[in-house]
């Protein structure tokens, strides 16, 4: 079974406990500081989510934005995610494969992911932006955010793979363990990552989280 096999397994049996996560009272401050950003930067934007798991920031992005498409592959967590109190009228949820999008009727003018970039192994990180930003309309704005690695907070790496990628051992309430792909990347790999696809690239770590935030660019 492949990694991307494991970590779609890992998360639908997670489904039900995944948001415990954003209680952590340590990391209120930085929540408050995602949450204002995303409300703010996808203010009026036609959002297109990839891997919105149980739609927790779905939930934030669709306050403010127009209208989201979110996505995820796996029909455990969408189930979670529909039970979100979003308008029915201006947000969406389709199970779709982050790595093999659809071809949809109009382009977006904001994609997001939360918690993804993390999961997605090193070798195929450009060609899923590249099939990631066929969804998006030129000049569109991109935010990605995810886990900074903080020692005594994260889940210690386990090992590292031949191709640089980051695995860890985790529990669920079920006793079952799993090993989970999850990479901790450095601005200068965020920045390196975009390159040649993109301007206007912010990258901004906070204690537990970072941002990275773009503008498509036209030919990208």
């Amino acid at each position: 079974m492949s990694i991307e096999d494991t970590m779609v397994n890992y998360y639908a049996d997670r489904a039900n406990e995944y948001e415990r996560i954003y209680a952590k009272p340590e990391r209120q401050e930085d929540l408050r500081r995602l949450r204002g950003f995303l409300e703010h930067t996808f203010a009026g934007a036609q959002v297109f989510e990839i891997a919105c798991g149980t739609g927790y920031w779905t939930a934030v992005v669709g306050w403010s934005a127009s209208s989201v498409v979110a996505t995820d592959i796996n029909q455990e967590v969408l189930a979670v995610a529909r039970c979100k109190p979003v308008d029915p009228q201006k947000v969406t949820f389709r199970r779709e494969d982050a790595y093999a999008l659809p071809t949809m009727p109009r382009r977006f003018t904001g994609g997001f992911a939360a918690f993804w970039w993390s999961h997605v192994p090193r070798a195929r990180l450009r060609s899923f932006l590249v099939g990631f930003h066929r969804m998006l309309s030129p000049s569109a704005r991109v935010v990605f955010m995810d886990n900074a690695y903080v020692e005594g907070s994260s889940t210690p790496v386990s090992r590292t793979d031949e191709s640089g990628d980051t695995y860890q051992v985790r529990k669920l309430d079920d006793g079952s363990i799993h090993e989970v792909l999850k990479n901790f990347p450095t601005e200068s790999e965020l920045r390196a990552a975009v390159d040649g696809m993109a301007t206007e690239v912010q990258v901004e770590f906070l204690r537990y989280y970072w941002i990275l935030s773009y503008v498509l660019k036209a030919d990208a």
